[in-house]
Parts: C-alpha cells; sequence; structure tokens
C-alpha cells in the first residue's frame, strides 16, 4: 500500500488503500486546504516530474530541495561529517542521485526536524539513509501521520544529538517547535537553523515570529519573549529559516533580539 502525500503540505501518511478525506494537517489554522480542493500524491508520482536540488551553501553544510516546487516548497539542510552528519528538515522528494550526492559528502547518522509542515516523507528518508533515527519533540507527537519505529520522541527544552550539534525546544509555532543549533557553523560563530520557528522575512535583516503564517495570526508578547530567551545562551552569528532565500546572514542574534523589541511594540 502506498504512502499518501498531501499536494499542499507535503506531509505523508501511513500506509492506506485510499487516501483519507481531508489532510489533518492542513485542516489546522496553522495551514490551510487548498482553495481547489483536497489532493493527494505519491513519492513515485512525484519522482516521475521532479528532481532534488542539492546546493553547498557554507563549508559543510547542504542544501537540499526539490525541482519545480513541491507544496509549501521548504527545503531541508545537510550538516556533512566525515563521523556522521545531520538532516535538519524535511522535503518530500527522494530521488536515488541525491541519496548518492549525499552519501558522498559522508554518512548521515540523524535526521531531527522542527515542526509538523515539515515532516514531508520523513520516514522515507530514514529508510533511504539507513533506518537512521528521526528526533521530533514529544510536544508535537499528536501531529505525526506516519508513525515509525525510527522515530525518537524527546523531552525537555534542548537535547545535544552530535557534538556541537543541539536541538532546542522554542514553541510559538506549535508547541513542540524546534531549532538547531551548529556551533562549528558560521566559520565557528554558531548557525541557527529554524524552520518556521524564528522566520527571516523577505528584508533579510529581520525576523518574525507567528501562529500561523498563511492565516496571518501572530503570537503574544510573552510567547515572543520566550523564543527569545529559549535560544539566548547559543552563540550564533547566521540563521537559516526554512526556504532557500530566508538566510540573515550576519549579525543574526542582534536582529532577533531587534526584531523581538519591534514586533512587540507593534502588537502592544
Amino acid at each position: 500500500m502506498p504512502s499518501f502525500i498531501c499536494t499542499t503540505c507535503g506531509v505523508g501518511y501511513a500506509e492506506t488503500e485510499a487516501p483519507r478525506e481531508i489532510c489533518l494537517i492542513c485542516a489546522d489554522e496553522r495551514q490551510y486546504v487548498n482553495a481547489k480542493g483536497q489532493r493527494w500524491t505519491t513519492l513515485q508520482e512525484l519522482q516521475q516530474h521532479h528532481v532534488n536540488e542539492i546546493v553547498e551553501l557554507e563549508p559543510g553544510l547542504f542544501g537540499l530541495g526539490s525541482k519545480p516546487q513541491i507544496a509549501i516548497g521548504e527545503r531541508a539542510l545537510v550538516i556533512a561529517r566525515s563521523d556522521g552528519g545531520v538532516m535538519w528538515d524535511c522535503t518530500p522528494l527522494i530521488t536515488d542521485a541525491a541519496i548518492a550526492e549525499l552519501k558522498a559528502t559522508g554518512s548521515i547518522k540523524a535526521i531531527a526536524i522542527s515542526h509538523p509542515h515539515f515532516y514531508a516523507t520523513m520516514v522515507d528518508w530514514s529508510r533511504a539513509l539507513g533506518d537512521v533515527p528521526i528526533y521530533l519533540h514529544e510536544a508535537n507527537r499528536d501531529w505525526v501521520m506516519r508513525p515509525d519505529a525510527a522515530i525518537r520522541f524527546w523531552t525537555g527544552e534542548s537535547l545535544e544529538i552530535a557534538g556541537g550539534i543541539t536541538l532546542i525546544r522554542t514553541g510559538g509555532h506549535f508547541p513542540g517547535s524546534t531549532v538547531l543549533h551548529w556551533a562549528e557553523g558560521a566559520g565557528g560563530k554558531g548557525v541557527l537553523m529554524t524552520g518556521d520557528s524564528i522566520m527571516v522575512v523577505p528584508d533579510t535583516r529581520w525576523v518574525s515570529f507567528m501562529y500561523s503564517y498563511p492565516n496571518l495570526i501572530p503570537v503574544n508578547a510573552k510567547t515572543v519573549e520566550s523564543l527569545v530567551r529559549a535560544v539566548r545562551d547559543y552563540p550564533y552569528d547566521r540563521i537559516y529559516a526554512g526556504w532557500w532565500d530566508r538566510v540573515l546572514d550576519r549579525d543574526a542574534k542582534t536582529a532577533v533580539a531587534r526584531s523581538a523589541e519591534r514586533y512587540i511594540a507593534a502588537i502592544r
């Protein structure tokens, strides 16, 4: 039986003979049901019309996306290490060519994902990479549409999954929304990979914070303060959010503090 993938959000579901009537991820107010109606695809169908795109973003870091765009168009990030790298977030498409290219950069020993909108085909990625563990925060357990033995739910406020690679629960967008801190990134100044928790906006000198991005529902001041506090003790100079063009390239920690002040002043 296939795992049906929602064409709007790109999240894969447990194997069934026929797809659900509606995608539970998209029915939530943090996402949306396509105005043209619910549609489904499969990984095999995606492989017929799309290719993976892998781009080196900085030494030791690769971006992984799909061409043409699939669903909401997020791209994953891969920290490459000779002793085993980490894949951050997920994209629906998996191709043999991409797996071969990633393995050429070194093995991947773990997958970690920021929030449910990026769960995509995480189970298929895990299997293709050798049944590597998938780290998700426990607070987002109910949003897993395809349970699997590879998924490891973690609790608490932080978890180091490899040397200098730490998951940090920020909350905000989802209760278990998580960012990844890569200490060696940005030439040793530190990198945050933020998914939707701390969103780099089109004016990439700034970030913002939302409960629902497509429906423009903000979070409150207390939540913004909590988000900033969650990453306060980690050094970082650069932020990669969930899309190719959402990179805050320098002085990111100062930009987050400045953006939080602007946001709170606006909603008050």
